[in-house]
């Protein structure tokens, strides 16, 4: 008999959740071929992460957001509302270019969701931004200086009664409810039940609830594309998601100028709640991991960048929270993706704190011959094809990049080939020049 897993080292974990990757549950594989490209794409992940054994080759994963429908002629408001196009562009870029990893669609979401809660932290293609755009985050101080306390006592009463009614306008009723933990005993149900009771309450819960069978049946379409593209050989390129604390607070709650602020004028209070954050981050990349069964834990970092913070900042507010999360993540088996916006150059002597092989760290402006340098020997890098130069650039020009990466970061090993950020848009020609030349020019021999 095996070990309970409560008796596993993280390696061991991650072995057993790269085998259940490996061999995905409910598949029936459309051919032979198609079981072979899948499981030659999860172990060229294994092996580029865990550093034991040099890939056959270099993987590549174009990064992408609305990419799939550009390159179709599809717009972005289009997939946002008709779920039918969202999975058939996605299905059509997959089979056009076959990549190692996708993207999923169900990141892009559902604008009528959206609109029945009336969401007001972004704007959306197609509401209130142009049909052809992207995403737009509206910064606010959507949790006040003094609502700290009620983050660190009791993050979901925090969530439920003060953070979503003011980022879902169709929510904003709910402010007027008792806390659930006052419904402790026989006595108080009835009083404390009131104020489901009203109207204008009641209305949200509505709301709610449409929005919950609109997300319910987008779901199902989602999970019928994963399924469908796991059949033909595909591999998503992420099972979980989550984010560093920090940005947790400075991109959802306080905005960045407020957290700016609060650095210097409540840094012990900031950390509390850090601290409070680290284990619902960690919870949350976990269930996205298990519930899909891929290890790879997606964490888009944002405010941790070269020039967001100085370093003495970084390394009391940013590192530690961030750092807690990827040891969290790595304990349970999994594999954080780190998607390092903007330059990490000043950050790289962190990062070499972390296990050896059981990382991706994804840069966009950084340099990666001294990224190779400093962390080839302990962690796998990936990205850096610049999206202007796959936008505006020659499929030579395409070429020569990804040459250049795969001599310098892919030395060895360790390396996957990725645009250095999200890519809403993409020209047919470059993106095959960055997929096809990796393809042929990254074979170890």
């Amino acid at each position: 008999m095996g070990k309970k897993w409560e008796e596993m080292s993280a390696e061991e974990r991650q072995e057993a959740r790269f085998n259940t990757w490996l061999s995905p549950s409910g598949i029936e594989f459309e051919s032979p071929e198609a079981e072979a490209a899948y499981k030659a794409r999860v172990t060229r992940c294994k092996d580029a992460v865990q550093l034991k054994k040099t890939p056959d080759r270099v993987p590549v994963f174009p990064f992408f957001t609305f990419m799939p429908a550009d390159l179709y002629d599809v717009s972005p408001g289009e997939v946002m509302y008709d779920t039918e196009k969202l999975v058939s562009v996605w299905n059509k870029y997959l089979e056009d270019y076959r990549p190692d990893y996708y993207v999923s669609p169900g990141l892009v979401g559902t604008g009528k969701c959206f609109e029945v809660l009336d969401f007001k932290q972004y704007n959306w293609p197609g509401h209130g931004v142009a049909d052809s755009s992207g995403y737009q985050c509206i910064e606010d101080e959507y949790m006040l200086a003094d609502e700290y306390q009620a983050l660190i006592d009791d993050p979901s009463d925090f969530w439920f009664r003060s953070y979503l009614p003011r980022i879902f306008g169709a929510l904003e009723p709910l402010k007027t409810l008792p806390p659930f933990t006052d419904i402790w005993e026989m006595p108080l149900i009835c009083g404390h039940l009131i104020g489901f009771g009203v109207p204008e309450v009641q209305k949200a819960l509505k709301a709610l609830q449409e929005a919950g069978r609109l997300a319910f049946e987008w779901a199902g379409s989602i999970g019928q594309f994963e399924a469908g593209a796991q059949a033909k050989g595909f591999v998503n390129g992420a099972g979980g998601i989550s984010k560093a604390p920090y940005d947790i607070l400075a991109d959802t709650l306080r905005g960045t100028r407020n957290m700016m602020s609060d650095m210097f004028r409540r840094p012990d209070t900031v950390l509390k709640a850090i601290e409070r954050i680290i284990p619902l981050a960690i919870k949350q990349g976990l269930a996205g991991v298990k519930f899909s069964g891929n290890p790879i834990a997606f964490l888009p970092l944002h405010k941790g960048a070269d020039g967001f913070m100085s370093d003495e900042q970084f390394k009391t507010f940013y590192w530690p929270g961030l750092k807690a999360v990827i040891l969290g993540l790595i304990e349970e088996g999994c594999v954080p993706l780190l998607f390092a916006e903007g330059g990490y150059n000043s950050r790289l002597e962190y990062l070499k704190e972390l296990p050896r092989g059981h990382c991706i760290w994804l840069f966009d402006r950084t340099d990666m011959v001294q990224a190779k340098e400093l962390l080839g020997d302990t962690t796998c890098i990936a990205g850096n094809v610049p999206a202007s130069l796959i936008l505006t650039g020659t499929p030579d020009q395409v070429k020569d990049c990804c040459k250049d990466l795969v001599d310098t970061a892919g030395k060895g090993g360790g390396y996957i080939m990725s645009s250095g950020t999200s890519l809403d848009q993409g020209k047919p020609d470059t993106l095959h020049a960055m997929i096809d030349f990796t393809k042929e020019y990254g074979v170890y021999r």
